[in-house]
């Protein structure tokens, strides 16, 4: 019986030295959302491409490259609501929660975001969106951006440390409970713990960012400059 050496012909082109496989940005694109960026890397979308490494680096500019083409991508589906009836803390509140959720829907966007923002047209869209719903409502665009940027930083920083803690779920619930155990079993803290409530993770955030922005939006009302926030706010913590 012969051996069949019959290949594909994108295996026989990138096997025996024929016309290598031709790919483009869309096919990039592609591979890493498929992947996730928790999961990316120039090796991994080389592979789920049939293609050499060195092959992406003629439509990306090495592992930076490849991060902001895919994570530009993703947050490019990010379509925020804003209400026009919410004042200004209640559609904080919102932009925070709805952009936290995104985040915890597209694993390794976390990671990405904290890394460095914008990367791309995806983000600055994003900042220009979220400027023009504060100046609709009485804020300077430096103060707006100020604002928005803490917000977004919180709820980008909720994220991440949900995401890390499900990235360990594998135990977790019996850790959690041996903490909680112990807590009530120390004498210095058994009293305080004994009534505490159980909040789950997404009242917690949406508990947390209210406070936040109680802060904030007293430090930061309309028309008050950028600078007097900063310098009101140095003055809060000075011999701290």
């Amino acid at each position: 019986m012969g051996i069949n050496f019959e290949l594909s012909e994108d295996v026989a082109a990138t096997r025996i030295g024929g016309r290598p496989r031709q790919i483009d940005t869309v096919d990039i694109v592609r591979a890493g959302r498929e992947l996730g960026l928790h999961r990316l890397s120039l090796n991994a979308v080389a592979a789920r491409l049939d293609v050499t490494a060195t092959a992406l680096y003629r439509h990306v500019d090495g592992r930076w490259g490849l991060e902001r083409l895919v994570g530009e991508s993703l947050l490019g589906d990010l379509v925020l609501v804003d209400d026009p009836a919410h004042d200004t803390l209640r559609h904080l509140l919102s932009f925070g929660l709805q952009l936290r959720a995104f985040i915890l829907d597209r694993p390794g966007l976390a990671g990405y975001l904290q890394t460095l923002f914008p990367r791309g047209e995806s983000g600055r869209r994003l900042m220009a969106d979220e400027l023009a719903a504060l100046v609709r409502r009485g804020y300077a665009e430096d103060a707006a951006i100020v604002l928005s940027s803490a917000v977004a930083s919180l709820a980008i920083g909720y994220a991440a440390a949900e995401e890390a803690q499900r990235d360990r779920t594998d135990g977790l619930n019996g850790q959690r409970d041996d903490a909680l155990a112990a807590l009530r079993a120390d004498e210095r803290l058994a009293s305080g713990h004994a009534d505490l409530p159980v909040v789950e993770a997404e009242e917690y955030v949406r508990l947390m960012l209210t406070a936040a922005l109680g802060g904030l939006l007293a430090a930061a009302p309309p028309g008050r400059p950028v600078g007097q926030i900063i310098a009101d706010l140095r003055a809060a913590g000075e011999g701290v």
